[in-house]
């Protein structure tokens, strides 16, 4: 077992990194800057703008906002102003409500919101939001480098918060107590940790079952995951894939359809956090896993993730779900009996597959490329569990593990810039 000091960090970072969010987190921080920008302000501005980095631009633009029935930035930013509470967090449109929503259709429709990309922008993850009323008086909030992390707030220009907004690396850890992670430490912590350290994760499980069993109920997205359910069986059968998929797809269905509902996120994200849940618990589900064995899988597909996304960046070209994915691989290894090696085998599986898939913004079709990535979990799985891994030989993959993970995490962070470029533009110009 690790010792206390160690055990007491990482649970620190993941109670840090493992948090609930109302909707995607990309609109939310917008959102969460444009309240507390507001509250500083002291009053409802009569204008908002906003200046965002091209990644926050990309992932914002076309996801529902919950309680709205809209999409993108324009109806966040007017009730981050109108309703917002920055002390919920990202879940500061929580307290939305029909007749505030008809509000903040007329204060976009009065010309009061100017959205602008930042093309310099200090981070990949940057938003600055400056709120003026009537009078002239003014406020600014700046969010960098992590969905709720506030560096900059003046009233007025009196400066009240301000911390460096200097370039940073394209790696970029808030908080630099984070202890540095390897598959090792993730998987020995997972499985040695006294089970009464790590159960609070079982409230992912709450959290993101309950909007998949909301979707299914309910018109979300492109109702991916409430298809598979019902009309997917004779494709796919009754069977542990058809579960994850669905399950998987369908919270992800309704946290881009704009339901009002809370999923547990990973790393700023809320589909990560959906993808590095679900599927391990559906499959704990399916073999009828306690709930400690549950507890320790879903720590270490969590984690995992935690891991990847530590020398990846939180936003970048490459899917989110190419990371969370992996870890739910690592995950459902577990529950199938599965120790190191084996684990260590499906995550190489998992990077010599789905490595390059391209984020292209948060939006309903997300539901797609997330149930490509479980699926793509449960068949790494399966291969590691009958001793089969993609040799050094093959493409990016090495003998060791990490470094494996380095490959994969540098061609995401580095290679694939240019792509992200283009993305944005395409995005933007259609």
């Amino acid at each position: 077992m690790l010792n206390k000091e160690i055990r007491d960090e990482i649970i620190s970072l993941i109670n840090r990194e493992v948090v609930p969010a109302l909707g995607c987190t990309e609109p939310a921080a917008v959102a969460l800057c444009v309240a507390k920008t507001s509250e500083i302000l002291g009053s409802v501005p009569s204008s908002i703008e906003v200046s965002l980095s091209g990644n926050m631009l990309k992932n914002a633009m076309g996801v529902g906002i919950p309680g709205t029935g809209m999409i993108g930035l324009p109806i966040a930013i007017a009730l981050g102003a109108l309703v917002g509470k920055s002390e919920y967090g990202l879940e500061v449109l929580k307290d939305v409500t029909p007749e505030k929503v008809e509000e903040g259709k007329k204060f976009i429709e009065e010309g009061r919101i100017n959205i602008s990309h930042m093309a310099d922008a200090p981070s990949i993850l940057h938003i600055e939001v400056i709120c003026r009323d009537k009078e002239g008086r003014s406020a600014k909030g700046v969010i960098s480098r992590s969905h709720a992390n506030f560096i900059y707030l003046d009233k007025d220009g009196e400066v009240i918060l301000s911390e460096s907004s200097d370039k940073v690396n394209p790696v970029e850890s808030v908080a630099a107590r984070d202890p540095e992670l390897n598959l090792r430490l993730v998987y020995d912590f997972a499985v040695t940790t006294p089970y009464d350290e790590i159960k609070f994760i079982l409230e992912a499980r709450r959290l993101n079952k309950a909007a998949a069993e909301l979707a299914f109920e309910n018109d979300f997205g492109h109702s991916l995951g409430v298809t598979i359910k019902t009309k997917g069986t004779s494709l796919f059968g009754d069977s542990p894939l058809s579960h994850i998929i669905s399950y998987t797809s369908a919270a992800c269905d309704a946290r881009m359809g704009g339901a009002k509902i809370a999923v547990m996120s990973n790393s700023g994200s809320g589909n990560q956090g959906i993808c590095a849940t679900m599927p391990v618990v559906s499959y704990a589900e399916d073999i009828n896993a306690d709930d400690e064995k549950l507890a320790r899988a879903l720590i270490l597909s969590h984690l995992t993730s935690i891991y990847i996304k530590q020398s990846l960046g939180r936003l970048s070209a490459l899917c989110g779900c190419v990371v969370a994915s992996t870890g739910a691989s690592s995950g459902i290894v577990y529950l199938m009996g599965g120790g190191y090696e084996e684990v260590g085998a499906a995550v190489k599986n998992m990077i010599a597959n789905i490595t390059g898939m391209i984020c292209d913004g948060a939006k309903p079709s997300c539901s797609l490329k997330i149930s490509s990535g479980v699926s793509t979990a449960l068949m790494s799985a399966m291969l590691a569990m009958n001793d089969k891994c993609v040799t050094e030989a093959e493409g990016i993959i090495c003998d060791d593990v990490d470094r494996s993970i380095r490959n994969l995490t540098s061609i995401g962070r580095e290679s694939m810039q240019a792509t992200d470029r283009l993305v944005l533009h395409i995005m933007t110009n259609k």
